[in-house]
């Protein structure tokens, strides 16, 4: 969940004027923001209020938490900076009458609908990434799991026609091959299922980077970059 609120320019430019100052004064942040004093007022106020900017007698300062918004500035273009999303991608296997299988899931949710892969999750805040991968495997399949750490999977996804890069995910590559409980068939965005690799060769809606992302959770001491393509209908 964000908890970051899109704020004003003239806001910007104040955070990033504080960004290189221990503190200063109202002079100095008027003279930044090129507005009249009570503009410059309202938006100090402002930033006060979203608890990014503290006021110690006649200066001002960032707070903790404004130190950590202001810092994802890009401070040539004055603006938040956008980065990478941060998940876990599960390589859960498992032997089943002398054959391993994988836990793999049909999504049945926008972007990729209808596509097979591994079970991923984004990393929430404050959040281990051990934790993230036994909470997103309890949460979407109902079994309970101890992970290994595999390594780091960097994935750009690129718009065929446009060339557009529409995602950048950095995916922590998690593996087990002992897993409990019952799993549940579905759950909201989608269906699991226990799939060999021989079947999937035949399955027409995987991920492009499907063998490649499950071959590194398997062996491990995995860096993978890759760029997949999609097109408007697949993606």
């Amino acid at each position: 969940m964000s908890h970051e609120v899109m704020i004003h320019e003239a806001q910007t430019k104040i955070l990033r004027e504080l960004l290189f100052l221990p503190a200063t004064n109202f002079t100095d942040l008027q003279k930044v923001s090129g507005l009249e004093s009570d503009h410059v007022k309202f938006h100090i106020k402002r930033l006060v209020e979203l608890g990014y900017v503290e006021k110690n007698g006649a200066r001002y300062l960032l707070s903790i938490k404004g130190k950590e918004y202001a810092n994802k500035l890009d401070t040539d273009a004055g603006v938040i900076e956008r980065q990478p999303k941060v998940a876990v991608l599960l390589v859960v296997e498992r032997e089943h009458h002398g054959t391993k299988e994988y836990l793999l899931q049909e999504r049945r949710k926008h972007p990729y609908f209808g596509y097979w892969g591994a079970p991923t999750g984004k990393v929430r805040w404050g959040e281990s990434i051990l934790e993230t991968a036994s909470r997103e495997l309890k949460e979407e399949t109902g079994l309970t799991a101890v992970f290994t750490y595999r390594g780091i999977n960097h994935e750009q996804v690129r718009h065929k026609a446009t060339g557009e890069i529409v995602e950048d995910k950095i995916f922590h590559l998690m593996f087990t091959d002992a897993v409990t409980g019952d799993m549940k068939r579905e759950f909201d965005g989608g269906m699991n299922a226990w799939r060999t690799m021989e079947e999937m060769k035949h399955e027409p809606k995987k991920y492009k980077g499907f063998y490649r992302e499950m071959e590194a959770g398997i062996g491990g001491n995995a860096f993978v970059e890759s760029l997949q393509e999609y097109t408007k209908d697949e993606f």
